[in-house]
């Protein structure tokens, strides 16, 4: 799978493991930045800029890495195509790729472990989605984009 990711500086050394699990794992990472955890950058570019990777298709899935991961859901979800997930919980990862299919997850380093974060994104990696009356709910959403 191509992954493309992201961090702001609270997320840039998560953003290091996570990588090179996902390549360990066989995925192809696409690195989108930041770089270094002690100059402050602003989420909503590298937001978009994974975003539009996953909505034109140069990208499978993306990845967004911030303190909260609340502003970086708000924003990635701006992007016409894109369904992001906040994932900080074995539940909200479920729901987000089994009923909605999300195509990013978003993670917040100060609301989870660096441990908690990788069995997350594993989980979100592995959970199919259920489509049906789910797949009906999309379509609905995407209207909304309309």
């Amino acid at each position: 799978m191509r992954i493309a990711i992201a961090a702001d500086h609270h997320g840039v050394n998560l953003k290091q493991r996570l990588t090179a699990w996902l390549t360990a794992h066989g995925h192809e990472v696409a690195d989108r930045g930041s770089h270094s955890a002690t100059d402050t950058v602003d989420y909503p570019p590298l937001c978009a800029d994974v975003s539009r990777r996953v909505a034109d298709g140069r990208a499978d899935a993306g990845l967004v890495l911030g303190g909260s991961g609340q502003g970086e859901v708000i924003a990635c979800n701006k992007i016409r195509g894109v369904r992001a997930g906040l994932g900080h919980t074995t539940f909200m990862v479920e729901i987000s790729r089994g009923n909605n299919n999300a195509n990013v997850l978003v993670i917040g380093t100060k609301v989870i472990t660096d441990d908690e974060a990788e069995r997350l994104l594993a989980l979100w990696l592995s959970t199919p989605f259920k489509g049906g009356r789910h797949q009906d709910r999309i379509d609905q959403i995407t209207a909304l984009e309309a």
